[in-house]
């Protein structure tokens, strides 16, 4: 019985394992896909319409880049083992062109973490100013706030008469 018990426990290990391992390959594809949709989307905006802004009390579009890139090296950085991108995402004084390259660079230094992130780390518990949190749920609001701050500047095209580009999500 006891080898039985034994084996059982093995098959169970492995199977968490390469549940695990196919989780973190499907979030490094989503931040893949993530990144080159974005990055469409980003590239659509005419550079003069970078402030635009639907009401004042909004971020305008490009600062919705910069804010996404800002919370993926916050997440990736300290959280998840990345490194930290040496840009000032506050500023308002950046060219469409100078926004693009940040944003690819963030999503570069992004898609790296994941690349050394340890499956074995998913259900490891960090401090979070929500309160503790895995690994694995710091995977999943790196992917929600993305789709979050895209779908603000997808209304932003709208609102200036371009038809944002067909979503692919996965």
């Amino acid at each position: 019985m006891s080898r039985f018990i034994l084996l059982c426990l093995v098959m169970i290990a492995l199977n968490t394992l390469q549940a695990q391992q196919t989780y973190l390959a499907e979030c490094q594809q989503k931040l893949k896909n993530s990144m080159e949709y974005t990055l469409e989307v980003a590239r659509m905006m005419p550079e003069e319409k970078y402030n635009y802004k639907p009401v004042a009390d909004e971020m305008s579009f490009g600062a919705q880049l910069l804010h996404i890139t800002s919370n993926l090296n916050w997440l990736t950085s300290d959280y998840l083992g990345g490194k930290k991108l040496d840009k000032d995402l506050d500023s308002q004084a950046y060219t469409k062109a100078e926004v693009i390259a940040i944003l690819e660079e963030g999503y570069a230094l992004a898609a790296a973490a994941l690349t050394n992130f340890k499956p074995e780390q998913l259900e490891e518990s960090v401090k979070f100013f929500a309160g503790p949190m895995t690994k694995r749920q710091i995977l999943t609001l790196l992917n929600d706030h993305q789709t979050h701050h895209r779908g603000q500047i997808l209304v932003y095209l709208r609102l200036n008469e371009i038809k944002p580009p067909r979503y692919r999500g996965w």
